[in-house]
């Protein structure tokens, strides 16, 4: 029986930091101990070959260009495993994620993205069962997508969102079904699943260049701080709105900004505040005007698959009105029907 052969890409993160008098930082023999803790699960385990940044990411520091590198790591290697792990740090794991999800549409292995909340040479760590999990969900054929695995559950990577900085259940996806739940053994739910596509459809432009901003509608924001915002001229915004998509309208200045801003290249994607749900712009009056305005919703997607998506598509080159169109199509499982 063919021993599937995966590659372990660490980034960084908690999962291979030490204490230090100054605080957590990179261990400086991350390799050895990954040998130890993981030396007794050999005959359990795929084979696996350790890629090691020379200079781990602090994921709160990751940036799109960040996303890119991993990306197109992934890509140089692809032909040469059968899966593929991600060590990454927690703070920005759902961005990377779903940046992944966008380059490499099209997989037919998995890629799945873990680290922990307690680094691996704790007495008392997360690291060694999510890296164990990650590993054995690598090596299997069901699986043709980028994942979460984080503390017994397995979520789809455009999907995930971090819920918590203290619990060891750091993330969940709010709006989909988990893939899969560890139990005694591990039940993937296939019907969740994305389908193995006939052929790779990797896109890994050169990210970097775009400028996108979230702006989070609160009571009483005066007008001026958005308008500063929109002065910045960003390729897109996202309006984090109430409810179902309603922000503000008794001020008509608010919606001309807005218009104008749509009118001059700027893309609006409206999302909701609220973790669960979907927005659907217009349900309410309150609403309504903001379509006029030129601003599309986001519908169940995460914020950090909107951010991602938007970099993506400006990344590839299109025009506004091609990535208002675009950004409303299902790339790769981020989106409900």
């Amino acid at each position: 029986m063919h021993r599937k052969h995966i590659c372990l890409i660490y980034t960084g993160g908690t999962i291979g930091m030490s204490k230090t008098p100054q605080g957590y930082a990179p261990m400086p023999h991350f390799d050895s101990l990954l040998a130890v803790r993981l030396g007794n699960k050999e005959g359990e385990l795929p084979h696996y070959t350790l890629h090691a940044y020379a200079t781990p990411i602090d994921s709160s520091n990751a940036t799109p260009a960040d996303w890119q590198h991993i990306a197109r790591d992934i890509a140089a290697r692809y032909d040469d495993y059968d899966g593929f792990v991600v060590l990454h740090g927690t703070d920005t794991m759902a961005y990377t994620a779903s940046a992944l999800s966008f380059m490499l549409q099209g997989l037919r292995k998995p890629v799945i993205v873990t680290g922990s909340q307690i680094p691996l040479e704790a007495v008392r760590t997360d690291a060694a069962q999510n890296l164990v999990a990650a590993l054995q969900l690598a090596a299997e054929d069901a699986i043709s997508e980028v994942a979460i695995y984080f503390n017994q559950r397995l979520l789809r990577g455009n999907r995930a969102t971090k819920v918590s900085t203290e619990h060891l259940q750091a993330f969940d996806s709010p709006n989909y079904p988990w893939l899969g739940e560890q139990r005694i053994a591990m039940k993937l739910q296939h019907q969740y699943l994305l389908p193995r596509a006939d052929r790779e459809n990797f896109e890994l432009p050169d990210y970097g260049q775009t400028i996108v901003l979230p702006l989070r509608f609160v009571p009483g924001m005066p007008l001026a701080a958005v308008q500063a915002m929109l002065d910045l001229r960003p390729h897109a915004v996202i309006l984090q709105c109430y409810g179902a998509g309603n922000a503000p309208d008794r001020d008509p200045a608010l919606l001309e900004m807005l218009t104008r801003a749509s009118e001059q290249g700027t893309v609006l994607v409206a999302c909701s505040q609220a973790l669960h749900g979907s927005v659907t712009i217009g349900t309410y009056a309150a609403g309504a005007q903001m379509l006029a305005a030129g601003v599309i919703g986001a519908r169940d997607m995460t914020f950090e698959a909107i951010f991602a998506k938007l970099h993506h598509l400006f990344a590839l080159g299109h025009a506004p009105d091609v990535v208002r169109r675009e950004f409303l199509r299902d790339l790769s499982g981020e989106i409900g029907a």
